[in-house]
């Protein structure tokens, strides 16, 4: 019984991860390196990210900039950044590339809070599948008593629902992050 928890516990940790992992690549209208993650270039032929072969600081808030280690990948950075059409445009001043992250108008931020539910939403769905998977565990498991498997069943049950909870609030905090100017 208690390795099913275990199971479905860890599952639920590793969706939790997952989404947040997602919301990081949602625009808030301040400059971060998370906008860079999943960015390769093209470095002595294989495809290596961004923070691999540049350091990345954020200046003022709402500018990226961008040093590669070996400044003959200037060009290729600025290609692929504008091959992963983030909506900004690069400016490349021969020794660093600056991001200049625009502010988020009204309608923009209510697009992306939208884009944030959506989000929630489908990481809640997993979370209510990995519950449904310890359900069937726990009812197929015909060498527990009844009892047991009810148990078993209602900690299930408290765990989605401390899980969905915590998507909640992951949820609430990236929203107020957008709205904020």
């Amino acid at each position: 019984m208690q390795t099913i928890l275990n199971s479905v516990k860890e599952r639920m940790d590793k969706a939790i991860v997952s989404y947040e992992e997602e919301l990081k690549h949602v625009r808030t209208g301040r400059a971060t390196a998370a906008l860079l993650d999943g960015i390769e270039v093209d470095y002595y032929g294989s495809a290596t990210p961004v923070n691999q072969v540049a350091s990345i600081s954020v200046s003022e808030g709402k500018t990226l900039v961008i040093k590669p280690f070996d400044r003959s990948l200037l060009k290729e950075l600025e290609a692929a950044i504008n091959k992963a059409d983030l909506g900004i445009a690069p400016q490349n001043d021969g020794t660093v590339i600056r991001l200049t992250v625009p502010s988020l108008t009204e309608e923009r931020r209510k697009e992306m809070t939208k884009v944030v539910a959506k989000k929630g939403e489908e990481a809640k769905v997993a979370i209510r599948n990995i519950r449904r998977d310890g359900n069937d565990a726990v009812k197929k498991n015909k060498e527990l008593p009844e009892d047991v498997q009810k148990d078993g069943q209602e900690k299930i049950q408290k765990l989605t629902d401390d899980y969905i909870k915590k998507i909640d609030v992951i949820g609430a905090e990236k929203d107020k992050e957008i709205m904020s100017i």
